[in-house]
């Protein structure tokens, strides 16, 4: 069965340390450790599959215990790897979560920085024949370009997430994404360097709906802007001539209730689950989907992880 969504992206090895209080320079702090599979590509790809979508993932992996450690979650979880070999280690993260659930994260990227633009070209089969090809910026830019490129040429739609916040972020890359998914320091950071607009992340839940709709359609005017806000939920801006079935150009979604231990992946959750029930209801307004992707995420903060805290839930087939 044909991939009905391709995830371009990361795969990680995560160590985690829960404590009560996030860590303050100089401080040394006692907590517990575990560890898990991550990356914000397979968080993204694991999701998708457990939200019922046929499911392939295009990274790169080490010849060593992460990459096949990849391999075999891979395998449980029915997504279809296309791995480009790489001299380097599996890529990793360290990340410390307080009592709040809230977290920091440091990456070494590892075999994700040997991802080139020649495999992704070797990929073009799968690319084709996907409903929807999602990628974060963990990889490569300029594979994820040639991955979308691809992806455009045969009609599918591409959805960014550009995370992490510091990554480069190319104006071509940007005007190949039909729809792209920022949290609010995300959005912030790529606002400031595609157009120069100076926002202050914490600002920007409580901003007005139609100045943020505006800052929406200056930073991606030709394509749909979801900006996930944590508790606050999440804003979606189109362009007033593609509003992707819905009734308005912009709206809020509420964040839907949860007892949150674990925020590490509940944003790759809600991109796993958005591009999972666009890909199986391609028909169905957009506000759908992103109903759908909210209460999956807020479940996946339930649980401790990231790709391992992904809930099996299914969009509903009404």
């Amino acid at each position: 069965m044909p991939a009905q969504v391709v995830v371009i992206g990361s795969f990680n090895i995560d160590h985690v340390w829960a404590l009560p209080a996030l860590p303050q320079v100089g401080q040394t702090l006692v907590g517990e450790y575990h560890t898990g599979p991550g990356g914000k590509g397979f968080n993204q790809a694991t999701a998708c599959a457990r939200a019922g979508a046929a499911t392939a993932f295009v990274c790169s992996l080490g010849s060593d215990a992460g990459g096949q450690v990849a391999r075999e979650l891979a395998d449980a979880d029915g997504i279809a790897l296309h791995v480009q070999a790489s001299v380097a280690p599996t890529g990793t993260a360290g990340i410390y979560v307080d009592a709040h659930g809230r977290n920091t994260i440091v990456i070494g990227a590892g075999a994700n920085a040997s991802l080139d633009v020649d495999f992704i070209g070797e990929q073009s089969t799968a690319l084709a024949g996907a409903a929807v090809v999602i990628a974060q910026l963990e990889s490569p830019a300029a594979a994820v370009e040639a991955g979308f490129r691809l992806a455009r040429d045969a009609g599918a739609v591409t959805v960014l997430n550009p995370a992490p916040a510091d990554a480069l972020l190319s104006a071509g890359l940007l005007a190949l994404s039909d729809v792209i998914t920022p949290n609010e320091s995300e959005f912030c950071a790529q606002l400031q360097r595609q157009q120069g607009l100076e926002v202050g992340a914490d600002t920007v839940p409580g901003l007005d709906d139609a100045q943020l709709h505006r800052y929406c359609r200056a930073l991606l005017p030709a394509g749909s802007v979801v900006i996930t806000l944590g508790a606050a939920g999440c804003f979606v801006s189109h362009p007033q001539d593609q509003c992707r079935g819905d009734d308005d150009a912009h709206y809020r979604v509420g964040a839907s209730p949860a007892k949150a231990i674990d925020t590490t992946g509940a944003g790759d959750a809600f991109n796993g689950a958005l591009v999972a029930s666009m890909a199986q209801f391609p028909a169905r307004a957009f506000s759908r989907h992103v109903a759908f992707a909210t209460s999956y995420a807020g479940r996946a903060t339930e649980r401790r992880g990231a790709a391992a805290a992904m809930p099996r839930q299914s969009p509903p087939a009404d």
